[in-house]
């Protein structure tokens, strides 16, 4: 926008200077304004049970898998706990590609037998997973009875901690005498378990360590420490059903090329000639959305695919954003077929350091457990 002149008669000065001063209030209101915007999702506490979870992981986290079972059951029209129940809710979220996201699909019906929750009961379960470490965050839900539930870990054989708020210890052993009493496979975060009654969480991991320092951690609310993770949680427009989250650095490495054939990457590097260049990524985010309401199809109208690219600055993402669409229309060199066999583009949008792409999954496709792991060009550094 042009300076304002101030080339003015004498008599006009002090009407323009008082102009400009208003003026200048205006403007820095707005900016303070826009830099609250940036912040007050953290400043106030994050909104959707996501962004709460993801608040509670571990800061070093690079990877977050997150299942919102409640709304699962919901779509599929799924009610009971009992093991037909895990069966059918299990079954029918992954034909519906639901459930790839989730650390507790193959623990289910040891979950559901032994452990007095599982899937097919809680709210939703974010897997965190970081170098260090893997850690499971669980939503009980407002009716979960924390006692009950400490009960049944006793006696399974963790061992009680001295506080309500430690560590249950099972450790390998106990894990492996339950696996092989029921048949099941549980998960080796299983081995670890804690229990915030206040807040109807649980959390678990195969580390006694990695839980306690977790649990420091999640005593409060905080950011990641990777930048670009919370902006491109901002893409989202409501909380998905099953999602994919992953620093810039974590996207950079497990969706590159270089995971892909010579064949493959020759044809990458053909196509991204012709489509343009391409920048780092800052984050990562892979969504399978509740349908928009339009009172037409229900809870069976299609759900929408969403993924949303952060970069360093908003130069790169007005390019990327261009480079990108080009790319997701296009073949999919290490994936196979194309892009359009697993979905249709509808917008890609640049909004400051991010870049939206709004997709279309094709019936019958696994958008989500498909492009979740690389070779993805449309998301290649």
């Amino acid at each position: 926008m042009p300076e304002p002149s101030i080339s003015a008669h004498p008599q006009d000065r002090r009407t323009l200077r008082r102009g400009l001063v208003v003026a200048g209030v205006v403007a820095l209101t707005l900016l303070l304004i826009a830099v609250l915007a940036v912040g007050v999702r953290w400043w106030r506490g994050p909104g959707s049970d996501l962004e709460r979870a993801v608040s509670l992981a571990p800061a070093d986290t690079q990877r977050w898998t997150w299942t919102d079972w409640a709304a699962v059951r919901e779509r599929l029209g799924v009610t009971g706990t009992d093991d037909d129940a895990v069966r059918r809710l299990l079954d029918a979220g992954f034909d519906a590609d639901l459930t790839s996201a989730s650390g507790l699909v193959e623990s289910a019906p040891l979950l559901a037998q032994s452990f007095g929750w599982s899937p097919a009961s809680i709210d939703w379960e974010l897997l965190a997973q970081s170098p260090d470490g893997a850690l499971e965050i669980v939503g009980l839900g407002d009716d979960a009875d924390a006692s009950a539930l400490g009960d049944r870990l006793e006696s399974l054989g963790y061992t009680r901690p001295d506080s309500p708020e430690g560590v249950w210890e099972g450790g390998e052993e106990v894990l492996a005498r339950l696996n092989a009493a029921s048949g099941s496979a549980g998960t080796p975060t299983l081995q670890f378990v804690a229990l915030d009654e206040e807040r109807s969480l649980l959390l678990a991991s195969d580390q006694r360590a990695y839980l306690e320092r977790s649990l420091e951690e999640a005593a409060d609310e905080h950011e990641p420490s990777a930048a670009g993770v919370t902006d491109v949680l901002g893409t989202l427009p409501a909380q998905p059903l099953s999602a994919v989250l992953l620093t810039g650095e974590q996207a950079c490495g497990s969706l590159s090329m270089g995971g892909a054939g010579d064949s493959d990457q020759a044809a990458a590097d053909e196509l991204l000639a012709q489509a343009g260049p391409v920048s780092p990524l800052t984050g990562f985010v892979l969504a399978l959305l509740p349908p928009e309401e339009d009172g037409d199809g229900g809870s069976q109208a299609p759900l929408d695919l969403r993924v949303g690219l952060g970069f360093e600055s908003e130069e790169q993402a007005r390019t990327n954003a261009d480079t990108r669409a080009a790319l997701a229309a296009g073949p999919a060199p290490g994936q196979g077929g194309a892009f359009s066999d697993r979905f249709t583009v509808d917008e890609v949008t640049a909004d400051a350091t991010t870049v939206t792409l709004d997709l279309a999954p094709v019936a019958g496709a696994f958008p989500l457990s498909d492009l979740s792991d690389g070779p993805l060009l449309f998301a290649t550094c």
